[in-house]
């Protein structure tokens, strides 16, 4: 592939990011449908798969060139899903007994939240509501590690090494989360301050599982691992099981989220070290 070719894959890249950002923005604060009875903002998450489905023709690639395979999906799924469920078992432990020491005894509840007709927010646990909850975080996972995951480390890749894609891919998937404290402080619920303290924690946090889920992506050469990951961060200990304490719910789940993480990415983290030095040291001793 020649250098134009792929610097203008590179810059595809960056106007897919730029447009679906634009797209979230829209979402996030023209038409807030997180704050109405959906409860999810999932629009600009369809309309950033149905954006990847275009550019995969476009650059001649298949669903299949950046990840999503049919062979291993249910054992790549489990993994992931096995290692969400792990961390975030130690996490919610974590912050059960930070609250304990705090006097502010906390328990577990399990529902969707969502808001009302009148903009008041309530507790769901009718099945719809999970099942809504579930198919909506698939279409946000599915478009996140698409085109993060997928898209972007394939197509920087191919110009850059494997690390390098992955760092810059991380690194616009931190940018993605910047709205949610931009949001706050539009809000007047921070200052501007804290909206640039929280925007840059979340550019380090997003940055930080990115690098694990491309890390994985890497090593089980499917998308599917770090897709099932993502799916219980998102679903299970985001939306569905939450803390409930004397303050009222999730005071801590920044905490719960940040401590799963750091475990999950240390864990993972340390088998791509293992393995990239077994596999050079293989390679010495044929060599």
């Amino acid at each position: 592939m020649g250098r134009n070719t792929k610097y203008k894959l590179d810059s595809l890249c960056i106007a897919i990011f730029t447009l679906c950002l634009a797209a979230r923005f829209i979402e996030y604060f023209l038409i807030e449908t997180d704050r109405t009875a959906i409860g999810e903002n999932v629009f600009h998450k369809a309309a950033g798969i149905i954006i990847l489905a275009l550019t995969l023709k476009r650059v001649n690639l298949t669903w299949s060139d950046i990840g999503f395979q049919r062979n291993g999906f249910v054992t790549s799924m489990l993994k992931g899903l096995s290692l969400g469920s792990v961390c975030f078992a130690i996490s919610y432990w974590l912050e059960l007994t930070i609250l304990a020491l705090q006097g502010n005894p906390a328990h577990l509840e399990i529902y969707i939240s969502s808001f009302s007709l009148t903009g008041s927010q309530i507790k769901n646990t009718d099945f719809v509501f999970f099942l809504l909850c579930v198919v909506f975080n698939v279409v946000n996972v599915w478009m996140e590690e698409g085109i993060f995951r997928g898209l972007f480390i394939k197509i920087f890749s191919e110009s850059k090494s494997f690390m390098q894609a992955n760092f810059i891919a991380a690194f616009l998937f931190g940018i993605w989360h910047i709205v949610m404290p931009a949001r706050s402080y539009m809000d007047g619920e921070m200052s501007f301050a804290a909206m640039v303290l929280m925007g840059i924690g979340y550019i380090i946090l997003a940055g930080i599982m990115g690098i694990k889920w491309g890390l994985l992506y890497h090593m089980t050469g499917n998308i599917w691992t770090g897709l099932g990951d993502h799916l219980f961060n998102n679903t299970v200990a985001t939306n569905m099981l939450h803390v409930i304490s004397l303050n009222g719910a999730d005071e801590l789940q920044i905490v719960r989220i940040m401590a799963a993480q750091l475990i999950s990415f240390t864990f993972v983290l340390a088998i791509y070290v293992y393995r990239s030095r077994k596999k050079r040291v293989n390679k010495n001793v044929f060599n």
